[in-house]
């Protein structure tokens, strides 16, 4: 498969991400796959997407579409690195642009802190607080919604693909 799209242009080089969540924008982008690929294809590098690949790469992302809260020192510091590797990054779902719901657990109490949540705390990498994807880096463009609004996310999937000189009208329709 060819690196140019069909007017001659680089593909943009696209990754979707997953962090924090329930994965059902995951889910809604693989089902979206099964009626466009053959077209998006054309027009899309899917780069880094373990979601579809074992074959992942990081680097040159034009997009970073990005699902899931922060809830991890390690997850914080996953995200630091796709922003670095992307012009673009995108919140997709409710966990990453607003932390909710993954971030409930932000307003546990003391109280409601019971030897079994405690237990968690001191065996996983959690952080002291779930974080919406704009509190550790830059955010570009929100595609909001749990699942994700699937008319959003094509609407910004075109602006991208116009953004790189891929397409003049909307091909997501």
């Amino acid at each position: 498969m060819s690196d140019k799209a069909p007017n001659g242009k680089k593909k943009m080089a696209v990754g979707w991400f997953s962090f924090t969540c329930c994965e059902d924008s995951t889910v809604l982008f693989t089902e979206l796959l099964n009626e466009n690929y053959d077209e998006w294809r054309k027009l899309v590098n899917f780069q880094h997407v373990k979601a579809l690949k074992t074959d992942n790469k990081l680097e040159g992302l034009d997009v970073a579409f990005v699902e899931g809260a922060i809830s991890a020192p390690s997850q914080e510091k996953e995200l630091k690195e796709i922003r670095a590797n992307a012009k673009y990054l995108v919140a997709i779902g409710s966990c990453a642009s607003t932390g909710l719901p993954s971030a409930s657990r932000n307003e546990f109490s003391e109280d409601d802190k019971t030897d079994r949540i405690r237990w968690y705390f001191e065996t996983f990498d959690y952080g002291e607080k779930v974080k919406r994807l704009d509190e550790v880096v830059k955010v570009d463009d929100y595609v909001k919604g749990c699942p994700m609004n699937v008319d959003v996310f094509l609407g910004v999937l075109t602006k991208y693909l116009q953004k790189f000189g891929l397409v003049d009208k909307d091909v997501t329709s």
